[in-house]
């Protein structure tokens, strides 16, 4: 019996957890929704991962797709300051004209949180429909969504720095750069790649902002001494090759030209 029970247990050990410390609640795998109304997204703690009380802050969206990088995008952010101390409950209003009705099971959320020490987690729902949707997919989104079988959602990514664990300089992994600066805590914090300016500057065309809006105070008294020690700014992967011009420069101008110029040398 013994020489049956070790295997298995190996095969357990290496089936990946998709809710690592936190686990959906609601909406349920399989659910369809009605779009037009209100989502009620309901979470509670799972065995695996870390506590729900490592955890500071969390945002939260609405994600249609696959389940791997570069297979889906987030259609409707549902908040961008949720506070894990406040509830286990979030709630926002998903419009017609987020996506589509099919394929089935083609949306479910995901949750960055932010921990109490550093770091963060990143983790999805289960998958479940909507109907009554009158919008479009990303084409990346469709063919996404068109390749899944099931209700499971992506992988979840655990980087929460754990309690008592040694606070370095580190350089940041490529989903920290992703989590809103307002957001996180400890005493460096993360910035985005800066962006690449175009090849042509035009008035025409339609443009967005690149990250949602924040809310800001006016300080009508003496702010609190900063904690925040410093900021890292992902490394660009753009790079930029130059050689030399080896044209030979152009001769002065002999004819009436060159009249004109010479008046200015007096």
């Amino acid at each position: 019996m013994a020489r049956a029970i070790l295997p298995l247990a190996a095969v357990v050990a290496l089936i990946p957890f998709t809710s690592a410390g936190i686990s959906f609640t609601s909406p349920k795998a399989g659910a369809t929704l009605t779009a037009g109304s209100a989502i009620e997204v309901k979470w509670e703690e799972s065995s695996d991962g870390p506590k729900l009380a490592d955890l500071q802050t969390y945002e939260l969206s609405l994600c249609a797709g696959g389940n791997t990088a570069g297979t889906f995008l987030p259609v409707r952010v549902i908040t961008t300051q949720g506070s894990f101390a406040v509830s286990n409950i979030a709630s926002g209003l998903i419009g017609t004209d987020v996506g589509e009705d099919s394929p089935k099971n083609a949306y479910f959320l995901k949750m960055t949180a932010v921990g109490k020490n550093g770091g963060q987690l990143v983790t999805y729902s289960d998958r479940f429909s909507y109907s009554g949707m009158k919008g479009t997919f990303d084409p990346i989104v469709k063919k996404g969504a068109a390749d899944i079988s099931g209700t499971s959602g992506p992988a979840a990514d655990d980087k929460v720095v754990k309690p008592g664990a040694p606070v370095g300089d580190p350089v940041g992994a490529a989903s920290d750069f992703e989590v809103a600066y307002t957001m996180q805590t400890g005493t460096i914090r993360y910035a985005p790649m800066q962006p690449v300016p175009g090849k042509s500057v035009t008035a025409k065309g339609n443009p967005k902002p690149l990250y949602p809006t924040s809310s800001v105070s006016i300080a009508t008294s003496r702010l609190p001494i900063p904690k925040v020690e410093k900021t890292i700014t992902q490394s660009q992967t753009y790079s930029v090759q130059s050689r030399e011009n080896t044209v030979a420069a152009a001769p002065h101008p002999t004819d009436d030209m060159a009249k004109f110029l010479n008046r200015w040398k007096d």
